[in-house]
């Protein structure tokens, strides 16, 4: 059974960082490329970031391209956003999930772990 566990969410102050995480499990996780999306109250879930089966390749979403750096970790299955000069807009749920990258858009698939909250707010 898969599963997605993510943690490290958390209140921050405008401008501040955070790093979010997500242990997988019941799948070969070097062999699956793998994004973060988010959500805000009242929205559809949003891509932020996508990582290809061996981390050599990134990409991200306008809006927190520079601020953001997503990254993993196979021996461990784990996959990490590092979150920099956050900003209230940035609050919401996230979630990592399986994906895949086909004509240069990022679909994601499979089951949804718990999220973690994400709030900037000083």
């Amino acid at each position: 059974e898969v599963q997605l566990v993510e943690s490290g969410g958390g209140l921050v102050q405008p401008g501040g960082s955070l790093r979010i995480s997500c242990t997988a499990s019941g799948f070969t996780f070097r062999n699956v490329d793998m994004s973060w999306v988010r959500q805000v109250p009242g929205k559809g879930p949003e891509w932020i970031s996508g990582i290809t089966k061996n981390g050599e390749n990134t990409y991200y979403k306008d809006s927190v391209k520079g601020r953001f750096t997503i990254s993993r970790d196979n021996s461990k299955s784990t996959l990490y956003l590092q979150m920099n000069s956050l900003k209230p807009e940035d609050s919401a749920v996230y979630w990592c999930r399986l994906s895949m990258m086909y004509g240069g858009t990022w679909y994601d698939f499979g089951s949804w772990g718990q999220g973690t909250q994400v709030t900037v707010s000083s």
